[in-house]
């Protein structure tokens, strides 16, 4: 079974079993297409040994954020900074929508951005919209006008620029929101509203989808070219080829309205992304892909890129030579149906890890910000004994004793597992 957040752009995949003024840019120059459909496309190289570190935290925050003139109504929001006084540059980041009750989402923590932004020095800012997780008030469907939900969004998008800009640690001449899927399109949407200060709109494979709909494709694309005519501030456009949300087609005709109406803007076809684009900015692998386009349309705009602060991924322990990864039978503990798991973890995309315990439970998980994390929380979840890491990535990690890594072990981000389901 597999966790998906369809409209957010965040997905794990798991398994586990008991036993300044608005700026106007120039479009940028084309970048050629990398590997992207690759597990292994090379790592960015940051030479930061010297540059002063910031905690694993990022120096989370949460917060609540008014979203009405009377502060009845207020938005649950991480924040994310680096250490001192600022004032910094400021990102928000607008999460996208699960199917169902938008109640039952998790509080926003984008940590793949959000630890590129922090040790480039930025506060990085989660609001959760309105009848989000623990923020007040309600979603507002507004039925099949999507062009109006999306600046329903915006209204949040807005009420967070305007509080995070009188922080003082914010500099509030230098901002980019950017957001993914129904994120992205208000990210597109506030463009049309834009505080004077905000400099750049990131809109990672943005929309709304909206089956029931009649037209909902040319409703999507209408809207985008509405937002148009009264944006002046230039954005970028991330879709992926094997998005599973938004056929290619469809993505072209929204870009091209947008562009037609007079706004600013810059397409990057990224091509394929492990089994679907849509999951790339949730995941930290994605980084990397991401990452090269949105510094040359950051630095275009005047917003800065250079690498400040020494910020760590989480990192897997070392390779202990205890077998070769591909030697199922080698695997202690496991049933049939766990060697069964573990030559399906062997098929899955790094970054992957799989965790088992003494008592014969297993987990395995692929891809988010710490996979590594998921597979011990959700192998823990169903065993009495300690789970471990017995694989991540390409190399076996299982010493054969009690110290092997656990969830508390695994670097200072695994915590809790959060977004996998397990499942028998």
């Amino acid at each position: 079974m597999v966790f998906r957040n369809i409209f957010t752009g965040w997905i794990v995949i798991a398994c586990a079993t008991l036993a300044a003024s608005p700026v106007r840019a120039d479009p940028l120059h084309d970048a050629p297409a990398g590997p992207l459909g690759s597990a292994r496309v090379a790592p960015l190289v940051l030479d930061d040994a010297y540059l002063p570190a910031v905690p694993a935290s990022l120096n989370e925050q949460i917060i609540r954020i008014p979203a009405d003139a009377s502060g009845s109504i207020t938005l649950e929001t991480t924040i994310y900074k680096p250490d001192g006084a600022g004032p910094f540059p400021m990102i928000v980041f607008n999460h996208g929508k699960i199917h169902g009750d938008p109640r039952t989402q998790e509080r926003s923590d984008p940590l793949p951005l959000a630890r590129e932004f922090v040790r480039r020095g930025y506060v990085v800012v989660a609001p959760n919209r309105r009848g989000f997780a623990e923020s007040g008030g309600t979603y507002e469907q507004d039925g099949c006008d999507v062009a109006r939900n999306g600046l329903g969004q915006a209204a949040d998008v807005a009420a967070t620029v305007n509080f995070m800009s009188k922080m003082p640690y914010v500099d509030a001449t230098h901002i980019v929101v950017s957001g993914t899927s129904h994120g992205g399109l208000a990210t597109i949407a506030y463009g049309s509203e834009a505080a004077s200060g905000v400099r750049a709109l990131i809109n990672f494979s943005g929309g709304l989808r909206q089956d029931s709909c009649t037209d909902w494709q040319g409703n999507l694309t209408q809207a985008f070219g509405d937002y148009a005519e009264k944006t002046h501030v230039p954005s970028l456009w991330l879709y992926g080829d094997n998005d599973s949300i938004w056929p290619s087609a469809l993505i072209g005709k929204m870009y091209t309205a947008y562009v037609a109406h007079g706004a600013s803007a810059k397409m990057v076809d990224f091509g394929a992304y492990k089994n679907d684009a849509h999951r790339l900015v949730g995941d930290r692998d994605g980084v990397r892909v991401w990452w090269p386009a949105v510094e040359a349309f950051l630095a275009r705009v005047g917003m800065p890129t250079g690498v400040q602060y020494r910020v760590n991924d989480p990192a897997p322990p070392k390779p202990t030579g205890f077998a070769s990864i591909d030697a199922v039978d080698a695997v202690p503990f496991l049933d049939e149906a766990g060697r069964n798991g573990y030559r399906n973890f062997l098929h899955q995309y790094p970054s992957r890890a799989f965790a088992v315990s003494d008592s014969g439970s297993w987990s395995w998980a692929e891809g988010g910000d710490n996979p590594m994390s998921v597979a011990v929380a959700n192998c823990q979840k169903h065993s009495e004994d300690a789970c471990r890491l017995y694989a991540v990535n390409e190399a076996v990690v299982w010493k054969g004793s009690a110290d092997t890594q656990t969830a508390e072990g695994a670097g200072d981000s695994a915590v809790e597992g959060k977004g996998a389901l397990a499942a028998r």
